[in-house]
């Protein structure tokens, strides 16, 4: 079993490292060429994406799991159906985004509370990556299935090629170009198309005999997906409240919240890679119906996660600074980052459970279990922020951070009997779903 879940875990740990080096290279890249200002402005710019993006979250999310069940049941048009369904929201998701981009970022920007600087970077910035939103929405399909196909290689030939592409577009566009920092932007584009024309060419060659007309098959998505949507909402609340509040307390507080957030990610997309793997194989042995191959599944995946966890732990803590110092030259920038140090050493320990737990629940599509989870996490974010943020600061953003993370995991840790018990068919007297 630990061959089957590294098989599929080092290629989407491979693939995701290269994910968090596009946002520390773009970050990098502004840091370098400007001031606190710009890095505040993609922050920001990078915000108003998560606000549209992570509403779509349950196209990854919710092609993975329920394909993978499909695989384990050996029932190849169903795969097939979840791939076009996926794929067509997708695009119908990116039509309506191109609508509405001029009232959605208006409206945000006057909501934000930033300056008139970082709020003109920002809305330029959006206004040329937007136009990448049908390859990163389609991408966002096309790598669920993949996953739920049990094949982790071609999202992460996929990745690379998308964040390899951007690193290199944006560096160069942006250094030597008359685009300057704007240059991240128009290499993001470049990059998703790129990704998107080499995952089409995956599906015309490796997967072309699924791809031939067969019987129709109806798929039921709306109750999971709807789910999924609400905590993707859960999200953006946590996620995206968290860069809008830092922004309330200045463009360097801004900054370092920017920063120290793209560290943080660092880690969630190495924990991730064995969330996938936890993802397809969960949900492959529930649709075989083997609930012995899902035991073994979550205590593997709980010695992998924890171990990525106390890892990052560690280095965080021996190369604060120069983790810090890949960032950014700013030394205002670089001075006031150092108050929040055991936030970022600290946080890898409290979050592996919920990546872990996540991975598992998508398998098993346990939609309103994720979907509370995600509720009661954001309750918290938002309850001790308003209740301490009046006598703490910018400490209680932090501190509303981590109360999210130990939320998610105590709630995930606790519902995981129940929601076994109804996957598997195992009678319970508990309904996982509530």
């Amino acid at each position: 079993m630990n061959r089957r879940i590294l098989k599929l875990a080092l290629p989407s740990i491979l693939a995701n490292i290269t994910i968090p080096l596009v946002g520390l290279v773009d970050t990098a890249i502004v840091g370098h060429l400007s001031d606190a200002v710009a890095i505040g402005g993609i922050a920001v710019g990078t915000m108003l994406f998560d606000l549209l993006y992570w509403n779509f979250g349950f196209l990854r999310v919710g092609s993975s799991g329920q394909t993978a069940q499909a695989f384990g049941r050996g029932s190849w048009d169903e795969c097939t159906a979840y791939l076009k369904h996926y794929v067509s929201i997708a695009l119908i998701a990116a039509l309506a985004i191109w609508l509405i981009q001029w009232v959605f970022v208006t409206f945000v920007l006057a909501v934000v509370p930033c300056s008139d600087e970082v709020a003109g970077f920002a809305r330029e910035y959006f206004f040329i990556r937007v136009w990448a939103a049908p390859a990163t929405l389609s991408l966002m399909a096309l790598k669920g299935w993949f996953i739920g196909m049990q094949d982790t290689v071609s999202p992460m030939a996929t990745d690379i090629t998308v964040n390899v592409v951007n690193i290199l577009a944006s560096f160069l566009l942006a250094v030597y170009t008359p685009l300057g920092v704007m240059g991240v932007a128009y290499g993001t584009v470049i990059a998703q198309y790129a990704g998107l024309l080499l995952g089409v060419a995956i599906l015309a060659g490796r997967y072309r005999t699924l791809l031939r007309p067969s019987g129709q098959v109806k798929v039921s998505t709306h109750r999971l997906n709807l789910d999924l949507f609400i905590r993707s909402l859960c999200f953006m609340v946590v996620y995206v409240g968290f860069t809008g509040l830092a922004a309330d307390y200045g463009d360097n507080e801004l900054a370092v919240a920017s920063i120290l957030m793209r560290l943080m990610m660092l880690f969630s997309f190495f924990a991730d890679g064995f969330a996938y793997a936890g993802e397809a194989l969960t949900g492959r042995f529930i649709g075989e119906e083997d609930g012995q191959g899902v035991r073994r599944v979550v205590r593997l995946l709980w010695f992998w996660t924890m171990g990525m966890g106390l890892l990052f732990t560690a280095v965080f803590a021996i190369a604060y600074n120069d983790c810090l110092r890949l960032l950014t030259s700013d030394a205002d920038v670089l001075l006031l980052s150092h108050n929040y140090r055991w936030w970022l050493i600290l946080m890898p320990l409290v979050s592996a459970p919920a990546f872990m737990w996540d991975g598992i629940y998508i398998g098993a599509t346990a939609g309103k279990a994720i979907r509370n989870a995600m509720l009661y996490a954001a309750t918290g974010f938002v309850a001790i922020y308003a209740a301490t943020y009046s006598f703490w600061g910018i400490q209680a953003l932090y501190t509303a951070y981590f109360v999210h993370l130990i939320a998610r995991s105590s709630y995930l840790t606790i519902k995981w009997r129940s929601v076994y018990d109804s996957a598997t068919r195992t009678p319970s007297v508990e309904s996982p779903q509530e």
